[in-house]
């Protein structure tokens, strides 16, 4: 099925180099590129938009310049830079990356040896060596399984996209240059972002269309075929409880595996409120998002301080107004703090809003 393309191999990276030099977007880590910028960007880029992840790319350059900057940086200081871009493992493991690179005499060069380093798999090793040393490694991300699945119009049934990836790897690597790896991966994965799109493809001005079979179908949105990802509801209720100083807040244990010194508004459960009980107090907001396999609706209700328990558990803190911004907070809570702040003022005082007020948000 892939034979029309590697038949015409040299042809497909022409098209495809000669769209990417005209057709790039000016990303910052493509201007003045480093090893280090590039490692940086990868981390940030893993499930989340480039958009996203432009101002907080800035702010952390800015701050931590270089490796060595990085692995001399306290782990407070890394978590409030990465604050809201979620999925924290990520930039922990860049920390403890960054330490093994400080420590050796030189970085690797080889896909090989950077996957033997924390949080870097098949995906972001090739990229890092194939753009930073020239490395013979193609890049297989859900961008490039689509674009190859589109091209050999391949119905095969994927039980997900690591199978998928897994099955596209040697085609992927089949029609890497011999030289110029590093351009010919970006190009991939910009053509993904920019034109090969999941839905409603711009397929007239695609620069790979001759070669592609899924658009001579009409059909492009048919491939990859992806099995539907099984999602599973859950439910939380958060507390609002305020003193006229302080907010109080949920810190997760240093020692947990998820958002471990995250702070976070705490739920009933880590109060210790019987569900019922923390619901009578004024519904403030209910907010929705999407978590890997997870779609969670968070409600948020006022609760006065009378209502706590007489001993708190150890993991709750009062946190003072003015120290809200110095505190790392995880996911979106920071906005619901600042929202909740703006829309309700007076519960800076403790004070449910007036009935009028009240809502879902």
């Amino acid at each position: 099925m892939a034979k029309h393309l590697t038949e015409r191999r040299e042809e497909f990276q022409r098209a495809l180099r000669s769209w990417y030099h005209q057709h790039a977007r000016k990303l910052p880590w493509r201007e003045s590129p480093s090893l280090y910028k590039t490692v940086v960007s990868e981390f940030m880029l893993q499930q989340t938009q480039v958009k996203t992840v432009l101002p907080y790319f800035a702010r952390w350059l800015a701050a931590l310049p270089d490796f060595a900057t990085l692995a001399a940086a306290p782990e407070a200081t890394v978590l409030k830079l990465w604050e809201g871009l979620g999925y924290y493992s990520r930039v922990r493991n860049l920390h403890r990356l960054a330490r093994e690179i400080a420590a050796r005499a030189a970085p690797p060069t080889t896909s090989r040896e950077w996957q033997e380093l924390p949080g870097v798999g098949p995906y972001t090793a090739a990229a890092i060596t194939s753009i930073s040393f020239a490395a013979p490694a193609a890049c297989v991300d859900g961008n490039v399984v689509r674009i190859l699945a589109r091209l050999t119009a391949d119905a095969t049934a994927y039980r997900d996209a690591a199978t998928a990836a897994k099955a596209f790897a040697p085609l992927a690597h089949a029609l890497l240059p011999p030289q110029g790896s590093g351009d010919h991966n970006q190009a991939m994965m910009e053509l993904g972002a920019t034109v090969c799109f999941r839905h409603n493809p711009l397929c007239l001005t695609c620069p790979v269309r001759p070669f592609c079979r899924a658009q001579t179908s009409g059909q492009p949105e048919d491939f990859p075929q992806l099995a539907a990802r099984a999602m599973e509801r859950r439910r939380v209720t958060r507390l609002w409880c305020a003193r006229p100083d302080a907010l109080l807040c949920h810190r997760t244990p240093a020692s947990a595996r998820r958002l471990a010194n995250l702070h976070e508004l705490p739920s009933t459960d880590q109060i210790g409120l019987a569900e019922e009980k923390s619901q009578r107090g004024p519904l403030l907001a209910q907010k929705r998002r999407g978590i890997t396999r997870f779609q969670i609706t968070e409600s948020i209700h006022h609760l006065p301080v009378s209502a706590l328990p007489r001993k708190l558990p150890p993991d709750l803190f009062w946190v003072e107004w003015d120290q809200l911004a110095v505190i790392t907070f995880s996911g979106p809570h920071r906005r619901w703090v600042e929202e909740l702040l703006v829309k309700h003022g007076c519960l800076k005082e403790g004070l449910p809003p007036p009935a009028q007020q009240r809502g879902v948000e």
